[in-house]
């Protein structure tokens, strides 16, 4: 990057000497580096002629090449001691897809004030494909229910415990009442919600009541499972906190009794960017009573 600055200052002075004057160097320096440049790119950059050197074809067409990298470079170092200094906070942060970003909004927003700017990428996943993210480093954190104990190197934290309740349409027949004995689920169709990390416990749970969950609407994500409720389509179990319009009705089934938790993941012994480590701190710290059963 040496050379490629004497050759941008010899560039705007056309003139060895000023551009080593310009660069705090001496003359012989500069020309050497310039050389070297050269000797890299296979052709001469300038024409020495007196009193101006002059830019060869070669060199007009490296110009504003050189020059856009010897930006870039500059503005890679200003990001890099930003990030080093806190000023700028970037997180990468996994979330199951059953978990209902609402219970982060605000701490996102804590964030964004914590960091002159702040950058968040969110990625959604399934239980395995949240741990290939945690794996692979493409997230710092995740949040979400039991991943299983397949990878030993993840740290986790719990944060709350919830129960699942039934969710349907508000014009249901249901839909006004308290509550809901199982047996009166026996004709309903049911949408499966094939993503969640607790899918094979929920239906054994239902089928354990003699209610049919084969006759049913299998789905792959959040959007789609309201999508169909809105509908009429059927009915779903869902966890507490997922969200719930106008439009539907979460309602808890009497003589039905499961739960889950949500934890924060992490990786033993990975380093974890400032915006990371602030909001691990952050959502180990928060009152998550609300959601607690």
């Amino acid at each position: 990057m040496h050379q490629v600055r004497y050759f941008l200052a010899t560039v705007s002075e056309l003139n060895f000497t000023k551009a080593a004057e310009k660069c705090n160097v001496t003359q012989p320096s500069l020309t050497r580096a310039i050389k070297q440049l050269e000797d890299e790119l296979g052709g001469d950059l300038f024409r020495r002629e007196r009193p101006q050197a002059q830019l060869t074809e070669l060199g007009q067409q490296m110009h504003p090449l050189l020059k856009q990298c010897y930006e870039s470079a500059l503005g890679a170092k200003s990001l890099a001691s930003a990030i080093k200094d806190g000023e700028i906070g970037s997180l990468k942060l996994a979330l199951s897809r059953t978990i209902n970003l609402e219970l982060l909004a605000s701490h996102l927003v804590e964030l964004n004030r914590l960091f002159n700017r702040f950058e968040v990428e969110l990625l959604r996943g399934t239980a395995p494909e949240i741990v290939g993210l945690l794996k692979s480093g493409e997230a710092e954190l995740a949040i979400a229910a039991d991943l299983g104990e397949g990878w030993e190197r993840l740290d986790r934290w719990a944060l709350f415990t919830e129960e699942f309740e039934l969710m349907l349409n508000a014009r249901h027949p249901l839909a006004s009442r308290s509550n809901i004995d199982v047996d009166e689920l026996r004709q309903e169709r049911w949408l499966r919600r094939t993503y969640c990390e607790h899918f094979e416990q929920a239906m054994s749970l239902i089928r354990s009541h003699n209610l049919d969950v084969d006759q049913s609407h299998g789905l792959t994500s959040e959007r789609d499972l309201i999508t169909l409720l809105e509908a009429d389509l059927g009915i779903a179990f869902v966890p507490r906190s997922t969200s719930c319009p106008e439009t539907l009705k979460q309602l808890p089934v009497k003589g039905v009794e499961f739960q889950r938790t949500v934890y924060l993941y992490g990786v033993a012994g990975r380093q974890r960017t400032a915006a990371a480590s602030a909001v691990l701190k952050m959502l180990r710290a928060a009152d998550w009573s609300l959601h607690t059963n």
